[in-house]
């Protein structure tokens, strides 16, 4: 199978940047998308060959997931199952035979990391705890913005960084524990090598100059280790300030 993951910024943004043409071009089996910031009848896109599964967040134009799927899951599920955590769109989990797929746009702990307590002693906690529950029934895949890099090597200027969102203790932290948890990155299991990034601010030329951050990703159980084939990054992918990543896996 063929996962791919990609942060649109916008879907209807991205339709007008050539969305189609790679998502044809890839002919993904499941094509997780971040941060559409639409509702499904705001969006003119039809894809036969794909069962289409949204999760919006309450506020207009902010946040929201969606699930493209070449097979149609056993369930769908929206959200986490708490409240608080499931007005902004973020989480789609998907039930097939053999595994979850969950789809994820991890809260962002903003400029003045006025988010980054919720961030770290709520969202992260709950999220993990949530992936260790569905990982009793089967195993799981999960993928989409963390919105955090986790070591120096997944950024550009880690130095300059260390206290904003996004390269935080907490936020880094948080990915450990996931790892210790018992998921692989699966681009760092393959690849140990810098300047392999998934983001890059629209200022100052900073793709072009590939001066980006990891934040973008694909973590699967361990017990899919064996399963795992291929793990990678499409930095030549415009459209967004993210690029697409992708993993291809024996399941």
């Amino acid at each position: 199978m063929k996962l791919l993951s990609w942060n649109v910024n916008g879907i209807r943004a991205c339709l007008k940047k050539g969305f189609m043409d790679f998502f044809n071009d890839m002919d993904a089996d499941i094509f997780s998308i971040q941060e559409t910031k639409a509702n499904p009848e705001q969006v003119d896109i039809e894809t036969p060959s794909h069962n289409q599964f949204w999760n919006s967040a309450e506020k207009k134009g902010y946040s929201g997931t969606l699930v493209f799927s070449k097979e149609k899951p056993i369930n769908v599920l929206n959200g986490i199952g708490i409240e608080e955590h499931d007005k902004e769109g973020r989480v789609i989990t998907s039930e097939y035979k053999n595994f979850y797929l969950v789809n994820v746009y991890t809260p962002n702990s903003k400029r003045e990391l006025e988010r980054l307590a919720y961030r770290e002693k709520e969202w992260d906690v709950e999220f993990l705890k949530y992936l260790k529950n569905l990982e009793n029934s089967k195993p799981v895949i999960f993928c989409g913005d963390l919105n955090v890099a986790h070591k120096e090597i997944d950024l550009k200027n880690p130095k300059s960084n260390e206290r904003n969102a996004g390269f935080t203790i907490e936020e880094r932290r948080g990915f450990d524990n996931i790892v210790s948890g018992g998921f692989i990155d699966t681009f760092r299991y393959f690849n140990n090598e810098g300047d392999n990034y998934t983001w890059w601010s629209y200022m100052g030329g900073a793709r072009f100059r590939n001066v980006g951050w990891r934040i973008d990703y694909f973590c699967i159980s361990q017990s899919l280790e064996k399963n795992l084939l291929s793990a990678k990054i499409h930095p030549e992918i415009m459209g967004s300030d993210h690029c697409p990543v992708s993993i291809e896996i024996d399941i």
